[in-house]
C-alpha cells in the first residue's frame, strides 16, 4: 500500500509539460512518488490504496519549491551597511572599509558550528514556510579551510535536521581575506589544498566562483574549474553581474550547471548558455537592493533558448530576502518573465541548476515526494501575491516539514 495518498481540488505537475489537473490525487511511498494525476484514474479506492488517505477541502497542490541560489550560512548581519548605502556611500567604499564580504567574514569564523547553525535554520524556517523544499547553500564567507568546512558541516546538518534537500556549493573564489597576505599563493591553497580535502570529506556538491573585476579573473577561475573537473564536481558560477567580463561564455565553456546574475551578459553569452544547456539564475532582489539600471537580457536568453531559473540570493549584503515567492514577483516585475517563466524558474529549471532535474522539481511518479499544499486557486496566485503566507502544508520527502499553526 502507498504511504499517503493526498486528494486536492486542483494539481499543478510542473516540469516540461506543465498540466493543471482537476480533482486530483497525489501518492507518496517510501519518500516518492507513487501516483500524480486525476482521483478518477486511480486504480481502486482511496482507503484500499493508502494507508492514510488525506483529502483537502480547497486549494492547490505544487511542487515543492528550489531555491538554487543562497548563502544562507552567516554570522551577523549588515543593516548598517545598507543605510550607509541609501545615503550614497558605495559598494566599493564600504568595502574599502573594511566592510561587505570581510564583515561578514569576521563574524563568521567568530561564531561556533551551533551558533551558525542556530541563526541559519531560523533563516531556514522562513523560506520552508514559503514552500521551499530545496535549498542551495554556498560556503564563501569562511575563506579558510577551517570556516569553510564549518559552513559546509552546517548545511549538511540543516538539510538533515529540517528534513529538506540541501545542496553544498564550495564557493572557493568568492572574496579575497583581509589576511590572505599572497593572492596568487592564497588562491593556490584554496583550490589545489582545501577543495580536495572539502571533497574528500562529502561536504562539497557543487564548486562555484565570484567571476568580476573587483572579485577573481577568468585565469584564476580556469584553475578552480579545471581542478574541479579533475574531482568530478559540478561547476557554477557569479557571472557577469556588475560588468561584462565573458563570465556566462566561461561557464557554458566548461559545461556548468548554471551561470548567475547575468546582467551584463551580451547576445553571445547567451547564445553560449543555451548551446551547453547551463541554466540562467537570474537574481532580481540583488538587482533592487543594489539600485542597478541595467538588467539581465531576458529577451535574449528566451530567444537563445536558454533555461532561466529564479532564487533569493540570500545573503546579508546584497540580497537579505527571506521568501522565494518575492523573489519569483520580483522578476517578473523588474526582468519580465512571464508567469510561466518564473513558476518553472523555481521548479523545473532550478532543479536543472542544480544537477537534480531526474528527481526534484515536478511532480511525477519516481519523483522526490517534494510539494506544497497552498491556500491559492491557481499557479498564478504564487507569483501575484506578494508575500504574505500561502503555503498551508509543505512535504519533502513524503513528510509534513512545515504547516500552518492553525492546522496542526
Amino acid at each position: 500500500m502507498w504511504d499517503c495518498l493526498w486528494i486536492a481540488p486542483r494539481l499543478w505537475t510542473g516540469g516540461n509539460s506543465p498540466t493543471l489537473v482537476e480533482d486530483a490525487a497525489l501518492a507518496s511511498q517510501g519518500g516518492r512518488i507513487a501516483y500524480s494525476g486525476p482521483a478518477s484514474e486511480l486504480p481502486d479506492a482511496p482507503s484500499r490504496l493508502a494507508r492514510e488517505v488525506r483529502r483537502l477541502a480547497h486549494g492547490l497542490v505544487t511542487p515543492g519549491l528550489i531555491d538554487c541560489h543562497t548563502h544562507l550560512v552567516f554570522a551577523g548581519q549588515r543593516a548598517d551597511e545598507y543605510r550607509q548605502r541609501l545615503g550614497g556611500v558605495s559598494y566599493a567604499d564600504i568595502a574599502a572599509r573594511g566592510g561587505g564580504i570581510a564583515g561578514s567574514v569576521r563574524a563568521t569564523r567568530a561564531a561556533s558550528a551551533d551558533e551558525l547553525y542556530a541563526l541559519a535554520a531560523a533563516r531556514a524556517r522562513q523560506l520552508i514556510a514559503d514552500g521551499v523544499t530545496t535549498i542551495e547553500i554556498k560556503s564563501g564567507y569562511g575563506l579558510d579551510l577551517e570556516s569553510e568546512r564549518k559552513m559546509l558541516k552546517v548545511a549538511r546538518r540543516l538539510g538533515r535536521s529540517l528534513g529538506l534537500t540541501v545542496r553544498t556549493t564550495y564557493l572557493a573564489l568568492h572574496s579575497l581575506p583581509p589576511d590572505a597576505g599572497d593572492r596568487a599563493a592564497w588562491v593556490h591553497a584554496a583550490v589545489a589544498e582545501w577543495l580536495p580535502q572539502l571533497a574528500a570529506e562529502g561536504l562539497v556538491d557543487a564548486v562555484d566562483a565570484y567571476h568580476e573585476g573587483i572579485a577573481f579573473h577568468a585565469d584564476e577561475v580556469r584553475l578552480l574549474f579545471n581542478a574541479a573537473r579533475a574531482l568530478n564536481l559540478p561547476l557554477r558560477l557569479h557571472a557577469d553581474q556588475l560588468s561584462d567580463q565573458q563570465g556566462a561564455a566561461l561557464a557554458a565553456e566548461f559545461g556548468a550547471l548554471s551561470a548567475d546574475h547575468l546582467e551584463y551578459t551580451d547576445a553571445a553569452g547567451c547564445a553560449a548558455l543555451a548551446r551547453a544547456g547551463t541554466v540562467a539564475v537570474l537574481l532580481p532582489a540583488a538587482y533592487l537592493v543594489l539600485k542597478e539600471t541595467r538588467k539581465p537580457p531576458v529577451a535574449q536568453l528566451r530567444a537563445a533558448g536558454a533555461a532561466m531559473a529564479v532564487a533569493t540570493d540570500l545573503n546579508p549584503g546584497t540580497s537579505p530576502l527571506l521568501s522565494l515567492r518575492t523573489a519569483m514577483s520580483l522578476a517578473i516585475g523588474l526582468f519580465d518573465l512571464t508567469i510561466e517563466e518564473a513558476l518553472a524558474g523555481v521548479t523545473s529549471h532550478a532543479a536543472r541548476a542544480l544537477g537534480i532535474a531526474d528527481t526534484h522539481g515536478c511532480l511525477a511518479p519516481g519523483r522526490r515526494a517534494d510539494f506544497v499544499c497552498w491556500d491559492a486557486e491557481t499557479p498564478a496566485e504564487l507569483c501575484y501575491w506578494i508575500g504574505g503566507t500561502l503555503a498551508r502544508e509543505v512535504v519533502a520527502g513524503g513528510n509534513v516539514i512545515h504547516s500552518r499553526p492553525e492546522h496542526h
